[in-house]
C-alpha cells in the first residue's frame, strides 16, 4: 500500500469532526491570538500543558483540537488522525512528508535552524576539507542533507534533547539544532557558525482530506489567512 493510500484508509471518521493537532510547548502560547482571530475558542485546559487530556473541543461544534509533541504534528496530519495542523518549518524539512500541503507561513515561533560548535574551535578548520563529521541532532535527515551538498559524510548521533552538552563531551564535533536567542549555546560554551534555515510555524493540511472534504479544509485555510491579515 502506498503512503498515499495508507494516509486515505488511516483518516478517521469518528464523528464527523475536523481535528486541529497544536504543538506542546514554545509554540502553544503564540498559536493562542492566531486560534482567536481564526475564530476557534478551545477548551481552556488546551492551554494548561499539566492536564492530562490530549483532546479538546472548541465552540465550533465541527472542530476538535489535539496537543502532541511539535515532530508528532506532522506525523497525525500525514496519516490523516489529523486534518489541519500547525507545524514548524524545520519538522517539515526533517520528514518531508508527500502527504501533507502547507499552504500558510503564520509567522510564529520564529527561529533557525543551525550548526553549532565549541568556541573553542571554530573558525580554527575549515569546513571545506573536511571528508567526514561527526554532529549530535534530532534531524537526521536534514544534517545528512546538509552535509552531503557539501561532499561531507555525516556520522549522525541521534539525541532528542541536551545536544549541547555532545561537543564538549566529546562525543561529536558540531550540533544541529534550532536556535532562537543562542542562550543557550552561549551558557554551553558554544557558537553559532552556519545557520542551515530560517524556521516559522506554518498551517498544514492532510492531502487526501483535502481533497474528499474540500469545503470545509477551504474554509478553515480561508479563515487562518485573513487571521493573518488581522495581525
Amino acid at each position: 500500500m502506498t503512503a498515499h493510500a495508507r494516509a486515505a484508509a488511516l483518516e478517521p471518521e469518528l464523528d464527523g469532526k475536523l481535528i486541529l493537532a497544536l504543538p506542546k510547548g514554545r509554540i502553544l502560547g503564540e498559536c493562542g491570538p492566531l486560534l482567536a482571530r481564526a475564530g476557534i475558542t478551545p477548551h481552556p485546559d488546551y492551554a494548561d500543558e499539566d492536564s492530562r487530556l490530549l483532546r479538546f473541543p472548541t465552540e465550533d461544534p465541527d472542530l476538535d483540537v489535539v496537543r502532541v509533541r511539535p515532530f508528532d504534528v506532522a506525523t497525525f496530519v500525514a496519516f490523516g488522525a489529523a486534518q489541519l495542523g500547525i507545524c514548524g518549518a524545520d519538522v517539515l524539512m526533517e520528514f518531508d512528508y508527500p502527504e501533507i500541503y502547507a499552504p500558510l507561513d503564520l509567522g510564529i515561533g520564529a527561529c533557525r535552524v543551525s550548526i553549532a560548535e565549541p568556541a573553542a574551535t571554530a573558525g580554527t578548520d575549515d569546513p571545506r576539507t573536511w571528508s567526514r563529521v561527526r554532529v549530535a541532532t534530532k534531524y537526521p535527515n536534514i544534517a545528512r542533507r546538509h552535509y552531503a551538498a557539501r561532499g561531507v559524510h555525516a556520522d549522525v548521533v541521534h539525541l532528542n534533547g541536551a545536544m549541547e552538552l555532545a561537543p564538549g563531551l566529546g562525543l561529536t564535533r558540531q550540533i544541529i539544532d534550532l536556535v532562537a536567542t543562542g542562550s543557550t549555546l552561549k551558557a554551553n560554551g558554544l557558537v553559532e557558525t552556519e545557520v542551515i534555515a530560517p524556521i516559522t510555524s506554518r498551517l498544514i493540511v492532510n492531502r487526501t482530506a483535502l481533497k474528499t472534504r474540500p469545503e470545509q479544509i477551504g474554509a478553515w485555510i480561508a479563515r487562518f489567512r485573513a487571521a493573518l491579515l488581522e495581525a
